[in-house]
């Protein structure tokens, strides 16, 4: 399952990668926003990457207006590592070297199809672990050197 949300700058978007996870027969739990009415992006980055950092999801999907606000909120979940893409190679590397478990993109930055390939590259891409893995242990010893892991 993915769990995904946006703010009303993304929600266009983010109901068409919604659409495009189901084609591939993805379940999907989309915790909002559901209307184009002005709302805060925190409130729907802490639901998707709460889920990712205790768990109760493997990945999420972030959208808001440029994508740059929800990976902030994102990333101050332990366990969390979201990467803001806006390119194919971004997309890739994000897996492959950073094994993120958030993906974030801008809803005025991309289009539909262009962060629906996207989407499908970073969940076909392997991470590749070695000394990427040694990266992510120390990211996440900050965690535990700064409180935020126990």
């Amino acid at each position: 399952m993915i769990v995904i949300g946006s703010d009303h700058g993304g929600l266009e978007l983010k109901n068409a990668i919604a659409d495009y996870l189901r084609e591939r027969d993805i379940e999907v739990l989309d915790l909002g926003t559901t209307n184009g009415n002005s709302v805060d992006y925190p409130d729907f980055g802490e639901k998707v990457a709460g889920m990712v950092s205790s768990g109760e999801a493997e990945k999420g999907i972030l959208v808001c207006g440029t994508g740059i606000g929800m990976s902030i909120v994102a990333n101050k979940f332990p366990g969390v590592r979201a990467a803001l893409v806006t390119d194919e190679f971004m997309a890739q590397m994000a897996k492959e070297h950073n094994n993120a478990n958030v993906l974030v993109m801008g809803g005025r930055v991309l289009s539909a199809d262009r962060a629906t390939v996207m989407v499908g590259i970073w969940l076909d891409a392997k991470f590749e672990a070695g000394r990427h893995q040694r990266r992510l242990d120390k990211i996440a010893e900050l965690e535990k050197k700064l409180g935020c892991r126990e």
